[in-house]
């Protein structure tokens, strides 16, 4: 009886909520569905080498990871294009940032694409612009959204807590 009354309750309150959620436009809707162990394992495989390229800089595991037809759609202004844009990300980032490490946070799967929530860490040592940094620890967090074919990462859509990083270097001033 007890979820027979709560069936009914939901019911309800999706039936009052129905009118305003038909409204709400959806440019792409994504839903999970199964697919061969084996294309699961290696999505996941290429997404984890492109992170661990993130951890050491290494662009070898670049290359392994990303695709030569690569699109960043969210590019940061003065990043060029392409796989390119990656590695010039790490290498400029490294010398604000030498020890910079990311640890995975969240990987969810579905199909060929992979979101990705990761922290940033490491110590301000090197410059960033025109700012040296006097060793303070940064930790940030950012997202990406991957899209996966033939193993290889296609296109990339991402947000990062700039604001957080930027206060952290000591670039920006965040007033409380």
């Amino acid at each position: 009886m007890k979820s027979l009354t709560a069936t009914l309750i939901l019911i309800g309150a999706f039936s009052d909520m129905s009118a305003s959620a038909e409204d709400l436009k959806v440019d792409e809707l994504v839903v999970a569905k199964t697919q061969p162990d084996q294309h699961l394992d290696l999505n996941i495989k290429t997404a984890k080498t492109f992170y661990e390229f993130w951890n050491t800089g290494d662009e070898q595991l670049l290359k392994k990871s990303i695709s030569p037809q690569f699109v960043d759609h969210t590019l940061p202004s003065g990043r060029p294009q392409g796989p390119q844009g990656p590695a010039f990300a790490s290498k400029t980032f490294r010398a604000a940032v030498p020890d910079l490490s990311v640890q995975v946070k969240k990987m969810i799967v579905a199909g060929d694409l992979v979101t990705v929530h990761m922290e940033f860490t490491g110590h301000f040592t090197g410059t960033f612009g025109s700012t040296s940094g006097k060793g303070q620890r940064i930790d940030f967090i950012a997202t990406d959204l991957l899209q996966i074919s033939d193993y290889r990462i296609t296109d990339n859509w991402h947000i990062e807590d700039n604001l957080t990083l930027l206060s952290q270097m000591g670039v920006a001033k965040v007033e409380q």
